[in-house]
């Protein structure tokens, strides 16, 4: 039984160029198919997640934090009867817009594009598929589906006050509503971001020696954690010891 607050897919806003529907797919899951071939979502595997990427081939990217944000934001949609596959989407193409080198590259070049505007990684994601990928004869960008385009606006809150140029140049021809709150798909993909790298940035810490589990175990947000898995595995190694209270972490987050 889906929820009341469900976006629902055969309701949609519709897209800003005509398309006839799929006889196999509802619209939010030719949504996610269109984010996964993107030549945009393929280029995440070689941008920085937090370490760059040429230092080992363990440490997370855009592109494995982005799928990571995918399968947290689907299993909360399901619990909490949303539509799993506008969610799942907007996770999956949160993180389209970021530049090289994280939210130093953003920075920098956030520096070098001032006297043009500036540089903001959501509006370079709305950029992106409204515009910049190019595979269709009819349109350019991939013809998103309102509610998706909605939640890649705004999954981290209305959007008010000066508007970066490309969101408000798109938003003039699509109004997407950015003074309101999101859909809860959209809602639900923002705080699986949080989680998802809350998690993840422990393990890569961990692996790349900047504290040690001990520290970790010193955390009182990690207390209880640890505590039930000594209880349960007194003699587990340090390594597995890790892996099963970073993953007791990960689901009380969830």
């Amino acid at each position: 039984m889906g929820s009341p607050y469900s976006s629902n897919p055969q309701k949609s806003r519709g897209r800003l160029f005509f398309e006839e529907e799929s006889a196999f797919r509802s619209a939010f899951q030719r949504d996610r198919d269109r984010i996964i071939h993107s030549s945009a979502f393929r280029r995440l595997k070689h941008k920085t997640q937090v370490f760059i990427e040429h230092e080992g081939d363990y440490f997370r990217t855009r592109l494995t934090h982005s799928i990571e944000v995918a399968q947290v934001a689907r299993t909360i949609a399901g619990v909490l009867g949303l539509n799993s596959a506008l969610t799942e989407t907007v996770a999956l193409a949160h993180d389209l817009g970021h530049p090289p080198f994280g939210h130093t590259g953003e920075d920098a070049l956030n520096d070098l594009m001032a006297p043009f505007g500036g540089f903001d990684h959501n509006a370079q994601a709305l950029r992106i598929v409204t515009m910049l990928e190019r595979h269709y004869a009819d349109f350019d960008g991939l013809n998103l589906t309102w509610e998706t385009l909605e939640g890649i606006a705004k999954h981290n809150g209305p959007v008010t006050g000066e508007l970066p140029y490309a969101l408000a140049e798109y938003n003039e021809q699509h109004d997407l509503e950015l003074t309101s709150h999101a859909s809860a798909e959209a809602q639900v993909a923002a705080l699986a971001d949080d989680i998802a790298y809350n998690s993840h940035d422990l393990h890569d810490g961990l692996r790349a020696g900047l504290f040690s589990l001990e520290e970790l175990s010193k955390m009182s947000i990690l207390e209880d954690c640890f505590r039930e898995v000594d209880r349960k595995y007194p003699a587990l190694d340090e390594e597995r010891r890790a892996h099963e209270t970073l993953r007791r972490f990960f689901g009380v987050m969830v």
